[in-house]
């Protein structure tokens, strides 16, 4: 998919990957809503590089928010051709309790919003081309303690993927993309006191630039680290990661105390 032309809808655009994102696609003759629960973040509608960037600020975790989310798409941009969902959480800690508010606040975000807006948008978009990314995550592959729910929440968006191509007319239409920690505020906000970095990591700017690269190769699968394929194709590096990070959950939980 050329990027040239497009009316896109980017959730999570105030940091991280998000803002790397937005930065990047300032080079395109794009129209945006940069959606985000920050509005410090998103600033004003604005003309940026050859972009037109609309904020939106939203609580994606909320399906009446999701839908009045495209409603103002359409009376600002037109009908979305391209959703970036890429907005997302993490907790970080030693499960202790049965917390159902705990687990459901995580799928909602995570999992229920960019499938409910992978819907809306075949709906919308009914006999022409379209596409949704969805920031998935190493962790769907590989689960690292600390993260579990996380973990999960990615491995479900990877597996529904993995079935419901099948059920599009193009399969290019949706793209799951697999970062490694990411260098950003996202470990920090995944407890009350700061996580660990998981092993390897790499910058927000190599993630977007991996992004947009997937999305104009019109790749299903976007893996943004090389390190992390050949590291997950050598038998017990994976184990050996996981026994690591166990152990760097222990030592964060005794500081904590």
């Amino acid at each position: 998919m050329q990027l040239s032309g497009r009316k896109i809808i980017l959730t999570g655009a105030a940091s991280g990957i998000g803002r790397a994102l937005l930065e990047k696609l300032c080079a395109q003759p794009v129209q945006i809503l940069a959606v985000d629960r920050d509005p410090s973040g998103l600033g004003e509608s604005r003309q940026a590089g050859r972009a037109h960037i609309f904020p939106h600020v939203c609580d994606l975790g909320q399906p009446e928010a999701v839908d009045e989310l495209f409603e103002h798409a359409k009376a600002k941009i037109g009908i979305p051709d391209l959703f970036i969902a890429n907005a997302g959480f993490a907790y970080y800690e030693k499960i202790e309790k049965a917390d159902w508010i705990h687990i459901e606040e995580i799928y909602r975000v995570n999992v229920f919003s960019p499938l409910y807006a992978l819907e809306k948008m075949r709906l919308l978009n009914a006999g022409r081309p379209f596409k949704v990314v969805i920031t998935a995550s190493a962790m769907s592959f590989l689960g690292i303690p600390g993260y579990a729910l996380y973990s999960s929440s990615k491995a479900a968006l990877h597996r529904f993927a993995d079935a419901y191509r099948y059920e599009l007319d193009d399969p290019r239409s949706l793209a799951l993309v697999y970062p490694i920690a990411t260098r950003t505020a996202f470990f920090e906000a995944a407890a009350e006191q700061a996580a660990p970095l998981p092993w390897p990591s790499q910058t927000p700017e190599q993630v977007a630039g991996a992004i947009l690269r997937g999305i104009r190769r019109d790749q299903t699968t976007i893996h943004p680290s090389l390190v992390f394929r050949i590291f997950m194709s050598i038998p017990f590096l994976p184990r050996l990661e996981q026994v690591i990070e166990s152990w760097r959950l222990r030592k964060w939980l005794v500081r904590g105390d």
